[in-house]
Order: C-alpha cells, then sequence, then structure tokens
C-alpha cells in the first residue's frame, strides 16, 4: 500500500515508510532531528532499521520533493532538517 500526497495538487507516490519519515519532518518543521529519532518513530514496524534505511528513505523523498521546492538538510553529524518552504 502506498500514501498519496500532493504539493501545488500535484500528487506524489509515496511507500508507507517514506510516508512516516515525511510526518515526521513535517512535526518537526524547521528543527534538525536524529536519525536515531526517525528510527524509534519507525519501530513499530516490528523490523530492525538500519541508520543506512533512513538514508534510502530521506533520498527517495528528496528525488520526489525537489522538484517542489521542498528540500532536506543534511545537517553533518546531527540528522536531517525540513526546511520550511520560502514563501
Amino acid at each position: 500500500g502506498a500514501q498519496r500526497a500532493s504539493v501545488d495538487s500535484e500528487p506524489i507516490e509515496l511507500s508507507i515508510r517514506e510516508w512516516d519519515v515525511l510526518v515526521y519532518l513535517l512535526r518537526n518543521l524547521g528543527k534538525v532531528v536524529r536519525k536515531e529519532a526517525i528510527i524509534e518513530t519507525l519501530c513499530d514496524w516490528k523490523t530492525d532499521i538500519s541508520l543506512n534505511a533512513v538514508e534510502v528513505y530521506i533520498s527517495r523523498l528528496r528525488n520526489k520533493l525537489d522538484d517542489h521546492g521542498i528540500h532536506i538538510r543534511t545537517v553533518r553529524g546531527f540528522g536531517y532538517l525540513l526546511e520550511e518552504p520560502a514563501a
């Protein structure tokens, strides 16, 4: 099953895990979130999630969202920051 998000009424297909990561980033908009915190949020998936897996989901989200002006920044040594869109 996939979730559908839309930006400027343009649909974007997301996997359930990508959706969960995006929701977490949106809840923390403008704040740096640690990879470990993302893993903790996703641990109800009943599987072990690696830091590498988080990087893969972030990478996929970037590919799908960058063109729409939504940027996930890597903050080296800390985690990720979903930047507030420029008005």
